[in-house]
């Protein structure tokens, strides 16, 4: 755990965006809302020319010259997606930047950080992986409650919501143009759980998967609906329902991002147990990666402070003091919030 004193002194972060789409658009928006940071450049695989971001100022680069921005730029945020591009590009980036990224994929998330840890050690950066709400609050969320009631059992149920994770790994399937997929909580095991009954639930029995998937032309569906429903740490273990449907039914009722859930542990106090407690943490988002926006940004400006400390190496949102969040200096935090 990192335990410094929080500097109270105000810095401004030079912010770099790599990848620029719906978590990236959340991103530039809580930059702008704060006021100890500065977006310096979008960085883009697209043509510059054909981006227009909504930060008077900064600038739109090609991602083939990001090197030459190593100076410039205090932490880079990289906002790929997690099946293909962050395992690639957060190490490649750390050797340049301190850097953070959500990824997202959980049974890969140990693999991801000796990656990115090896290569922030040898730059001498500081790197964040996976931050965002799950994993990253709800993270912590199942870290405390675990912490207070150690005799107990942790249930973490998502939705209904759209995963941003989900739907970029059904538009990589060959055949796929487009495509959203909500997770939805069972109810009657979202009912037993807060009975306090603790049950045993397996990944089946807690969720299930909706897609809705636009083809491209000429693609083959059955193909599109089994890679689907057998793809490893995403659908396989859930029951899975696939609907195609045309780009323009997709953009009329499925435009919105909504998502949110629930961690909840359960658990017993007492000489002989007889005490029940439940401790629950919801969240209710009308824009899921707006609000993952807003945590990475939040994350963002304490690695910016940990690596004037001269912390390097990867972190989780485990290892970050809470303090290091907030633009508040440690005295306004303890009258204000403590």
């Amino acid at each position: 755990m990192l335990t410094g004193t929080v500097k109270d002194i105000k810095m401004t972060t030079r912010v770099g965006i790599y990848g620029y789409g719906n978590l990236s658009r959340g991103i530039e928006s809580a930059i702008n809302h704060s006021d100890d940071m500065q977006l310096v450049a979008v960085f883009t695989r697209r043509d510059p020319k054909s981006l227009k971001i909504a930060t008077a100022g900064a600038e739109v680069v090609s991602a083939q010259n990001v090197v030459d921005y190593k100076d410039k730029i205090d932490v880079m945020i990289i906002c790929g997606g997690s099946a293909k591009d962050l395992p690639k590009q957060t190490p490649e980036l750390a050797k340049y930047f301190n850097v953070i990224d959500s990824f997202d994929t959980h049974a890969k998330i140990p693999e991801h950080f000796a990656a990115v840890d090896s290569a922030a050690k040898a730059s001498g950066h500081i790197a964040l992986i996976s931050a965002g709400w799950d994993p990253g609050m709800f993270s912590l969320n199942r870290l405390y409650a675990n912490a207070v009631l150690p005799n107990g059992k942790d249930y973490t149920f998502w939705g209904k919501g759209v995963s941003q994770g989900h739907s970029d790994a059904i538009r990589r399937i060959k055949g796929v143009a487009d495509a959203k997929q909500y997770t939805c909580p069972v109810q009657s095991a979202l009912d037993a759980v807060r009975s306090g009954s603790n049950p045993e639930l397996t990944t089946r029995q807690k969720h299930t998967r909706l897609c809705y998937v636009v083809l491209e032309e000429g693609a083959d569906a059955k193909y599109v609906e089994n890679e689907i429903k057998t793809m490893p740490s995403y659908f396989a273990d859930y029951d899975t329902t696939v609907n195609f449907i045309s780009q323009e039914e997709l953009n009329r009722d499925h435009s919105g991002i909504p998502h949110g859930g629930f961690v909840i542990r359960s658990g017993v106090t007492g000489v002989n147990n007889e005490h029940k407690h439940i401790i629950e943490y919801s969240l209710k988002l009308d824009s899921n990666p707006e609000f993952t926006a807003s945590v990475v940004v939040a994350y963002t400006r304490a690695i910016a402070r940990l690596h004037s400390e001269k912390i390097v190496g990867c972190k989780t949102v485990f290892d970050i003091a809470p303090a290091y969040l907030s633009p508040l200096s440690s005295e306004q935090l303890r009258a204000l919030l403590l």
